[in-house]
């Protein structure tokens, strides 16, 4: 079993904790993507169906929303940046980075999530999280990293809420970014953790635990936002478009996402 959790995890989000994309011969010129972590799944098959309808590919990399910014602003060399927190996408369109102010593609939920065999059993209200600090069955709690990372922030934003952040915060254990803090949960590395529902509703991490979709009035809206950069070209642009069809729409549903004009 553990052997097998390894390999997934290797394959699934071995990219994820350095934020690099995915390097293939016939991909040399595909333009570089910006994605935040919690786009892993979905943003892959939107890919593969836009290299189906056109013939391009473009060369994504996931990572936190937070990191990536600080890349772009440095002149890192992606020609679309989509952001988990639409503040980062702004803070580059004040700095003269983008071609505008981008487009809200999707807005975020975060779920409460326990791997198989954990003594942690998640409710949406954190009745037995609660009971669960207090004694002591939980050693261990994962999240994404709150100073760059949105989902984190969310988790963070969640757990002060629910006056649990004291409690649980000398048991954290910090994501670099979403993926990699699913990757903890899941593996049974922690008894628990908050990720993104997107993330969660993959098959590959929904069979190895059970989870909750929290209250989205715990946390500010994790409002996505994407964008061009000045330095974009036909097939970002032509992605750029592809993301927003309802074909792209139809797949961000599938992982969880509420859709710009539709209700949490």
């Amino acid at each position: 079993m553990l052997a097998r959790l390894t390999a997934f995890f290797i394959s699934a989000f071995a990219l994820l904790a350095t934020a690099t994309g995915f390097d293939t011969a016939h991909a040399q010129n595909a333009p570089a993507v910006a994605a935040a972590a919690d786009l892993k799944f979905a943003l892959e098959e939107i890919a593969a169906k836009f290299k189906v309808a056109t013939g391009r590919e473009v060369k994504l990399s996931f990572g936190s929303s937070g990191n990536f910014t600080t890349q772009l602003q440095q002149g890192a060399p992606f020609e679309m940046f989509l952001s988990a927190d639409e503040g980062f996408v702004f803070q580059l369109a004040d700095a003269g980075k983008t071609v505008d102010r981008g487009a809200l593609y999707a807005e975020g939920r975060i779920v409460l999530f326990a791997p198989k065999g954990s003594p942690l059993k998640p409710d949406a209200n954190f009745n037995d999280l609660r009971a669960a600090l207090a004694d002591g069955r939980i050693q261990r709690f994962a999240i994404a990293n709150p100073e760059h990372a949105p989902y984190g922030r969310a988790a963070e934003q969640a757990l002060k809420g629910q006056g649990l952040w004291d409690a649980i915060k000398p048991k954290l254990v910090l994501g670099e970014n979403v993926s990699q803090a699913a990757q903890f949960a899941a593996s049974g590395s922690a008894q628990g953790g908050i990720f993104a529902s997107s993330l969660a509703l993959s098959p590959a991490v929904d069979a190895l635990g059970t989870y909750v979709i929290l209250p989205s009035d715990w946390y500010a809206p994790l409002r996505q936002r994407m964008v061009l950069m000045k330095s974009a070209g036909e097939t970002a642009r032509a992605f750029y478009g592809y993301v927003q069809t309802p074909a792209a729409r139809v797949i961000f549903r599938q992982y969880g996402f509420v859709l710009p004009g539709e209700a949490v």
